[in-house]
């Protein structure tokens, strides 16, 4: 039976993409603008050894399944493709049909960005010290080249908040930080502590537009280098510092401020109540945390799925809460939650500006990073654009107040921060 044959038994005659192999068979809908090519016998070991989403990313990844067209645009349809029931009898004889035992044994090493996590890669207990540095290591340690590529010179890794549906990424992400110093109500002379900073655009942007004195603490060593070359640059050495530094080592406490931008989903669940205790024992009182992260929409389902595209490629030991039980550990931490908002949309936007600029640089980070890395990148970020677009997964800011001995909060009678606005640009290139 010819591989064609076998997608359309699969997915249906109508399919919205077109199917090509390396047998010569061809099938789907001709003029699509996306095409999906099985190169090599490899690609269907892969789907047989892993059926679903993990067999596929292997097969991408590896270079042994092409898709040429928008890949965004590729997984919206593929959404779409008709599944079609097959009872067992049915599947076993297109086993027999497409190569039989040979396709699931000997099995088909993963292509080497595949994190094994239960293997050395990712020694001892999920979350502890060593373990974290390692995961965070494998994402977030890939090139600081590429990533300024893909995500702008902002640097922020995290989901922006457009002021309207036709500004710049850049625009967005500027009005993200200014929202989040606003719902901390950041003054000059106040002292923020940001836990994960990432490239530290929230530092950044504290001290030179608020006059804060501010301390980021990142696990990635390559952070915290262009952070600190950023900062030097920008003349705020006197405000700003990123440490190289597990946030559960930081000394200084009496902070006015905490920001947790897009940290919490890398913490884990059983240390979450530790997580949200260390903040709050880190604030004076009257103090304010800003909790950015990546939701569940619900609490069903396990929080981290081990066989997953995600798991394996992108986050390793990552796991998603739902917002209500993130808002509930935040109570139980001495907090009181005042104001919380879903911004799951704008992180859609985010991903769809993060792939045209992966897109726009496509050779130049393959030369950069290999081009196994570049096509993680290219599945996970239009991937993640659909599941943020289909609520999948959701965006949260959570505003907690660490009250004072007298019950205040110190908090406005309504918001002071909305609406959002637009936040003028201003991001210069590190040296």
């Amino acid at each position: 039976m010819a591989l064609a044959q076998v997608f359309e038994r699969i997915a249906g005659p109508d399919a919205p993409v077109a199917f090509r192999a390396y047998d010569g068979s061809r099938t789907g809908a001709p003029d699509s603008p996306v095409t999906i090519t099985v190169k090599s016998p490899v690609a269907v070991s892969y789907l047989a050894q892993a059926p679903g989403a993990l067999g596929l990313a292997r097969a991408y990844v590896s270079g042994q399944l092409d898709v040429d067209g928008d890949m965004y645009t590729a997984l919206s349809r593929l959404t779409q493709v008709q599944r079609v029931e097959m009872g067992l009898g049915e599947k076993l004889g297109l086993l027999r049909t497409l190569g039989g035992p040979s396709l699931l044994w000997p099995r088909v090493a993963p292509p080497p960005q595949e994190v094994r996590v239960n293997r050395r890669w990712l020694s001892g207990r999920r979350h502890t010290r060593g373990r974290d540095a390692s995961a965070i290591s494998h994402h977030y340690d890939v090139s600081n080249t590429f990533y300024e590529w893909v995500l702008g010179p902002s640097m922020a890794y995290t989901c922006a908040c457009y002021p309207s549906a036709n500004a710049t990424l850049e625009q967005a992400q500027a009005t993200k930080f200014d929202l989040v110093a606003r719902k901390l109500a950041l003054k000059p002379g106040m002292r923020l502590l940001d836990v994960g900073c990432g490239w530290g655009g929230m530092v950044l942007h504290a001290a030179r537009e608020y006059g804060v004195r501010s301390l980021g603490v990142t696990l990635s060593r390559e952070q915290a280098s262009w952070a600190q070359a950023a900062i030097k640059e920008r003349g705020l050495s006197d405000l700003a510092e990123v440490r190289h530094l597990d946030y559960r080592d930081v000394p200084e406490t009496d902070f006015d401020a905490v920001s947790s931008i897009g940290l919490s989903e890398h913490i884990g669940k059983a240390q979450l109540p530790g997580y949200f205790a260390f903040l709050h024992g880190k604030l004076v009182p009257g103090g304010r945390l800003l909790n950015h992260c990546i939701t569940r929409p619900d609490n069903t389902g396990p929080t981290h799925v081990s066989a997953g595209f995600i798991y394996r490629y992108v986050f390793p030991d990552g796991e998603l809460e739902g917002p209500g039980y993130l808002m509930s550990l935040m109570h139980d931490a001495g907090f009181e939650v005042r104001h919380e908002e879903n911004l799951r949309e704008h992180y859609a936007m985010t991903l769809a500006d993060w792939c045209a600029n992966l897109d726009a640089r496509w050779d130049e980070a393959v030369a950069e990073v290999g081009e196994g890395t570049a096509r993680v990148w290219r599945l996970y970020m239009a991937g993640s654009r659909l599941g943020f677009e289909q609520n999948v997964v959701q965006l949260h800011q959570m505003l907690g107040v660490k009250l004072t001995a007298a019950g205040s909060a110190g908090m406005p009678l309504r918001p002071d921060w909305e609406p959002a606005r637009p936040f003028p640009v201003s991001y210069p290139e590190a040296g």
